[in-house]
């Protein structure tokens, strides 16, 4: 049992019915906090509730899909009637609708960005305003991706909403400073559902839901691991032991912990009075093209979650 303790916290998971949202929930609970499951599935979030309460945790049920106000106000009073407080978000919940740019739907578009990019925002401004009533701090920890760091083929929709998620934690981490709260992004990658979309994973996906372990070499060089894997760096994030952290985007995987950089200038030539599109060609192919960063992830790099 990890050291870092979370009893008397409370904590939101959103899409906590399966998976990583699952790992979050379980690991949380098994360090003391009191944890509100929300999915959009209620057989799915009450068994989850069913294994926390059965190894001697404390967990409810609250049922609803993310993105409107009302489910994300409902998450707030739900926590509030079953343990007088809020400490902690863990904003995790989303769809896939993958498709190519010329293929994809304003539908595709839109229900991704309603259930990552605005289910997170009103689940975390009803919590923020709740941990500011509070008083005394608190977490916001958002879920990334790889997609949201580097693009993604096929996934216009989850890459733009996974990189306004990071973004957003770096905008609340200076906004909500003063309270005490933090916020800060997590890039997990992990063996689930949405890794079995992907063509290079899906065999080993099936391999890992059979019980056959996951090849060191994917752990270590595609930082390709469980859901449980991912779980104990929401734990650090909602604990005390991380009170100074916040604004980061943090990658955790199979045997790999990363920490990410934000945006920086890479370079920088002037010309005075202003420039010519003559001269930005000649300065891309002197200066900058150089060190201009290739396009997709490193070759390492593991799969989205």
């Amino acid at each position: 049992m990890s050291g870092i303790r979370l009893d008397g916290r409370v904590a939101i998971v959103t899409g906590a019915g399966r998976s990583l949202g699952r790992a979050y929930a379980r690991a949380l609970a098994d360090a003391g906090a009191g944890i509100v499951v929300n999915d959009v599935d209620e057989a799915s979030a009450a068994a989850v509730v069913a294994e926390i309460t059965a190894a001697g945790g404390h967990a409810v049920a609250s049922i609803g899909a993310v993105g409107p106000t009302e489910t994300a106000d409902q998450l707030v009073a739900d926590a509030v009637d079953a343990f007088g407080r809020v400490d902690v978000l863990v904003s995790n919940a989303g769809v896939l609708r993958d498709r190519v740019l010329w293929k994809m739907s304003d539908t595709d578009f839109d229900d991704v960005v309603s259930s990552h990019l605005r289910g997170t925002f009103t689940t975390a401004r009803a919590v923020a305003t709740r941990l500011r009533a509070q008083g005394d701090g608190g977490r916001l920890i958002l879920i990334g991706s790889p997609a949201g760091q580097f693009g993604s083929f096929g996934q216009t929709n989850y890459s733009a909403v996974k990189a306004g998620i990071v973004t957003m934690a770096r905008t609340w981490s200076l906004e909500l400073a003063r309270d005490g709260i933090t916020a800060n992004a997590v890039i997990p990658t992990a063996l689930s559902p949405m890794t079995a979309t992907i063509p290079a994973y899906a065999d080993l996906y099936e391999r890992f839901l059979a019980g056959v372990p996951i090849p060191h070499e994917f752990r270590h060089d595609k930082a390709l691991g469980t859901p449980e894997d991912v779980a104990p760096l929401v734990v650090w994030l909602a604990s005390a032991e991380s009170g100074e952290v916040t604004g980061q985007a943090i990658g955790i995987g199979g045997d790999r912990l990363t920490l990410y950089s934000h945006p920086a200038i890479l370079d920088e030539q002037y010309a005075d009075g202003g420039w010519s599109a003559d001269g930005i060609d000649a300065a891309w192919r002197s200066q900058f093209a150089p060190s201009a960063p290739r396009s997709g992830p490193p070759s390492r790099e593991g799969a989205s979650a």
